[in-house]
């Protein structure tokens, strides 16, 4: 992160400035000496261990303008928590205001239009369920207690991307609190800069307090992974690799190295055994068994089971294996092409994967991504054909320092072979210029709009894009 946010207004805030503030809200409002503190405080990812100097519980708009100005008026760097399920830990920081919107949970459904309106504090479990019942989805991200806010404004993908877009593309609007506490809609036609800017620069320029979505006729699925011994790593990696690149977009697939599970439905002489998979989920139901049987003949797999499933209950099919209050370690990149050494270092630390929670996961950013011009939004990487995540999760803490050096080892063995950006999603505190190569060409130009929204950088806690001088 650009800036350490650490508050220099923190010392002088008064207890009259507190109350003044807090009869002002609708919401709550939290500080360290309150019994519901310790619980507040907590993150998404368990090595957060952060103490803001307040948190305040938006019940609505209102309160969001209201905790920006009071932010900016005191020197208290905010922190913006929708769905809080940032793993760097961005929805709080040491003597921050955590500007929580988890309360913040409308979603209005238009079938005819297409079109849902969703509130900040929503996940896309919420998301899902609401678009559901018309038969109707975008694309959302692949664990359902993900926010909706963190994974759009960083650009956001999902089962659906190939055949749809990121998350961002499908953004219609976006109603925002600027610095200046200013209540502004971003669209195509309305504030044209900051909307470009906000579909994958993150919460740089403001408080996104609702979403405007084009959604699909998306409603049963199919969806299919198949497990494959370990050792073939190598072999359907690198079929992976070419299959995927051409089949049709309806068609999404991920390779894994991974722990089974101890649950249905794999069977049990599986339990604890580390494998390579692919997951694979087709959006046209009756196509997905034909499409995916390429992946099936892999040699011999030794577990696979392929069946439609509604879209909601695919999306929160991981949901069990990373709970709230896990410590994670993740690091990324973006992938031009599975190359013979990149194979050959997936083969060697793949298999290593620490813990059944752990991922390793290569996602394909084809199709639909490809469609938009790397200019268009924020979101830089057009041209890439898959993004890798190495991440190190677990309930113990004892183990991470052990853990983090699986990842970083398996990371400096792929990234001569990977693009030079990640998706900011995945980044951790990786520094200025790992941010600037995520978003390439674009990084100029977000500084700019940056200039212009928030100038003081009063939004800093986050992949900070500091604004550009003058």
């Amino acid at each position: 992160m650009g800036n350490s946010g650490t508050g220099a207004g923190a010392a002088r805030l008064d207890d009259r400035a507190i109350q003044t503030f807090r009869s002002a809200l609708r919401g709550s409002l939290i500080g360290p000496g309150d019994a519901a503190y310790e619980a507040a405080r907590r993150v998404y990812n368990a090595m957060i261990d952060r103490r803001p100097r307040l948190i305040a519980r938006c019940a609505d708009v209102a309160d969001v303008i209201q905790c920006v100005n009071f932010a900016r008026e005191e020197g208290l760097p905010p922190a913006i928590r929708g769905g809080s399920h940032s793993v760097p830990g961005f929805g709080t920081w040491d003597n921050a205001l955590v500007i929580d919107l988890g309360g913040m949970k409308g979603i209005q459904v238009d079938p005819a239009r297409r079109v849902a309106s969703v509130q900040a504090g929503c996940t896309w479990g919420d998301f899902d369920h609401a678009t559901h019942a018309f038969g109707l989805a975008t694309p959302g991200g692949l664990i359902s207690t993900t926010g909706v806010a963190g994974l759009t404004l960083g650009g956001g993908f999902g089962h659906l991307t190939r055949r749809y877009g990121l998350v961002c593309d499908n953004l219609i609007s976006a109603d925002v609190v600027t610095a200046d506490g200013r209540f502004v809609r971003a669209s195509e036609k309305e504030n044209a800069d900051l909307f470009w800017a906000i579909r994958g620069g993150g919460g740089n320029f403001g408080v996104v307090t609702s979403f405007e979505f084009r959604l699909y006729p998306v409603s049963t699925v199919y969806v299919e992974p198949i497990l494959y011994p370990v050792e073939k790593g190598p072999e359907v990696l690198k079929f992976f690799g070419d299959f995927i690149a051409e089949a049709p977009r309806e068609l999404s697939s991920f390779f894994a190295y991974l722990i089974v599970p101890p649950a249905p439905p794999f069977p049990e002489a599986l339990h604890g055994q580390t494998v390579c998979a692919t997951v694979s989920v087709c959006s046209e139901a009756e196509a997905g068994a034909n499409l995916v049987r390429p992946l099936r003949e892999i040699g011999t797999p030794v577990f696979s089971i392929g069946h439609p499933a509604p879209y909601p209950a695919v999306q929160a099919t991981f949901d069990a294996l990373v709970p709230h209050g896990l410590h994670h370690y993740w690091k990324a990149d973006m992938v031009n092409r599975l190359n013979a050494p990149a194979i050959a270092a997936h083969a060697q630390y793949g298999p290593q994967i620490p813990t059944v929670n752990s991922v390793m996961h290569i996602y394909p950013l084809d199709g639909a991504v490809h469609d938009v011009a790397k200019d268009a939004t924020a979101f830089s990487y057009r041209d890439a054909r898959l993004t890798h995540i190495i991440g190190a999760i677990s309930g113990d803490p004892g183990p991470m320092p052990k853990y983090r050096e699986w990842v970083r080892s398996y990371w400096d063995a792929l990234h001569p072979h990977s693009a030079e950006g990640s998706y900011v999603n995945f980044l951790m505190e990786e520094g200025n210029e790992r941010i600037a190569a995520s978003y390439r060409g674009n990084f100029a130009r977000l500084a700019q709009i940056k200039r212009k929204y928030d100038p003081g950088n009063l939004f800093q806690v986050n992949q900070n894009i500091p604004p550009a001088a003058d």
